[in-house]
C-alpha cells in the first residue's frame, strides 16, 4: 500500500490543487494532503484545511486524508508513513521543483518525489494570482472550489 504526501500552502485551494490530488488519489492507496503552516497565509490553518477537506468531499474522493505540517514535507512525509511526495507542476515552476526535489533527495533517499501536471485549464493558476484578484473583488470562483470564491470576498472585506 503506498501512501503518497501532497503538501502545500494551499492559501487558498484551487481547481489546480485539487486535480492534482484526485489524480494522486487514483494512483496511490492514500493521500495525504499536508497543509502547511505558514505566517504570510491569508487564511488560517484551519481554514485552509476546512476548504481542501470540502472540495475533497465534493468530488467524492474516500482516500484523501489531512495533516497539518509545522516542519519539513520530507520529515511529515516519514511522520504520515508516506513514501512518495506529490508535487503539481505548472509552467515555470521547474527549476524550484527540480532544487527542493535534489534537495529532498539528499534528506529522504528512501522518498519519491513524483510530478503531476496539471490539467491545461490550470497552468496559469496560482494562490497568488488568485488572492491578488479577489483582493481587487474580482470574482474567482471559475478558478476555486465552490465556496472559496466566497471566503475570498469576506476576507478581502476586512
Amino acid at each position: 500500500m503506498t501512501v503518497a504526501l501532497y503538501a502545500g500552502r494551499f492559501d487558498p485551494v484551487t481547481n489546480g490543487h485539487l486535480d492534482v490530488v484526485a489524480r494522486a488519489a487514483s494512483i496511490f492507496a492514500e493521500v495525504v494532503v499536508g497543509v502547511a503552516a505558514s505566517r504570510s497565509a491569508v487564511f488560517t490553518l484551519e481554514e485552509r484545511t476546512e476548504m481542501f477537506q470540502e472540495a475533497v468531499r465534493g468530488a467524492g474522493l474516500k482516500n484523501v486524508r489531512f495533516a497539518s505540517i509545522t516542519g519539513l514535507t520530507v520529515d511529515e512525509a516519514r511522520k504520515q508513513g508516506a513514501s512518495v511526495i506529490v508535487r503539481g507542476l505548472r509552467a515555470g515552476d521547474f527549476a524550484y521543483e527540480f532544487d527542493m526535489a535534489l534537495m529532498n533527495r539528499d534528506m529522504a533517499p528512501d522518498i519519491e518525489s513524483v510530478y503531476l501536471m496539471t490539467a491545461l485549464e490550470h497552468l496559469f493558476v496560482s494562490g497568488t494570482r488568485i488572492r491578488e484578484l479577489a483582493s481587487f473583488g474580482r470574482d474567482v470562483s471559475k478558478f476555486v472550489p465552490p465556496g472559496v470564491n466566497d471566503a475570498l470576498r469576506k476576507k478581502f472585506q476586512s
